[in-house]
Order: C-alpha cells, then sequence, then structure tokens
C-alpha cells in the first residue's frame, strides 16, 4: 500500500505541475453502472471490465473538449491496451441520436455506452464535461480528471502508464 500511495503521490504532483485538472483521490471502488452500448443497443455493465485497468470517460454531444479529447482516448486504447488498458466513454445526452450523430462526426474504437437518464454519471459524482475515471484491475478509481487540453494528454498517459506498470509489478513503459 506505501508504494501504490507514493505512485498516487508523485502521478498526482507531476499531473498538478502540468496544470491538468487532477483531483487528489482516496482510492474507492468504481459504481457498477449498467449501460447501454451505443452501436449495437448491447447491454452491459462497468464490471465486464473488472481485471483491466479502466478509463471512464463521460461526455456530452454538445461538450467542444469532450470532441477533443476523442483522438486522446482512442490513441490511448491503441497504445495501452495490450497491457491491459481499456477504455470506456459514456455519453450522458438525454436523446441518445445526439450521441450517435456526434460519434459519426468524431469516431473511435474505443467502447461507447449510453446514460441518459444520468444514473451512472451521479453515482461516479462527475463534476463536469469531460470527466475521467482511471479505475484500476480491482475496481477502485484511483485519479479523476476533468476537462480536456491536448497539452494534457502526455501527463494523462504517465499517469496511466504508472498505474499499468504499478500493476503489473514492473517499471515499463
Amino acid at each position: 500500500m506505501g508504494m501504490a500511495r507514493g505512485t498516487l503521490a508523485c502521478c498526482a504532483t507531476v499531473a498538478l505541475a502540468l496544470g491538468t485538472r487532477a483531483e487528489p483521490v482516496i482510492p474507492r471502488v468504481a459504481p457498477s453502472c449498467a449501460l447501454m452500448s451505443i452501436g449495437t443497443s448491447e447491454r452491459f455493465d462497468l464490471e465486464r471490465f473488472r481485471g483491466n485497468v479502466l478509463w471512464v470517460d463521460f461526455w456530452a454531444s454538445w461538450c467542444g473538449p469532450c470532441a477533443e479529447a476523442f483522438p486522446f482516448l482512442d490513441d490511448l486504447e491503441r497504445e495501452l491496451g495490450a497491457r491491459g488498458l481499456r477504455v470506456v466513454a459514456i455519453n450522458v445526452d438525454e436523446n441518445v441520436d445526439d450521441a450517435r450523430e456526434f460519434v459519426s462526426r468524431h469516431p473511435v474504437a474505443v467502447a461507447l455506452a449510453s446514460d441518459p437518464s444520468g444514473t451512472c454519471a451521479r453515482a461516479f459524482g462527475v463534476p463536469a464535461m469531460p470527466a475521467a475515471y482511471l479505475v484500476d484491475r480491482r475496481g477502485a478509481i484511483r485519479h479523476v480528471h476533468t476537462g480536456f487540453r491536448a497539452g494534457e494528454a502526455e501527463a494523462l498517459r504517465g499517469v496511466v502508464r504508472a498505474l499499468l506498470a504499478e500493476e503489473q509489478g514492473d517499471d515499463r513503459d
């Protein structure tokens, strides 16, 4: 636990120094949300990703920074997916057609889900759009980030890599 706390403190310090909006997090279990896939209308729960490091990103069709974040999300999973990272982008629009239209303009290969009632967003405590939650392999929220600017991408990758390395018991990049 001491190493985990040290890694978190290090990552939070780096993130804050680089101007990201990282929130100090006392690890808590991520909510188990029942969602519907935007592409296939398949129902699933976030629990299906347990055992992976999970980047849960809440977004809306009207959110400019959300559109900027989509290429980052796609790159993040493509780059680190083989090491156990999964990205789930959860839309909060009341009308799922707004989400589908957004995705047609900003296509990604990550898992896309819909939360039109906002139940999952409330369970996570989403304060703003976009809001990202990094969840460890055991299901604990380890990092929270609100907003998105392209200049933050490398610092955010570093936080993900640190958690992947910690959970794999090594220091690979």
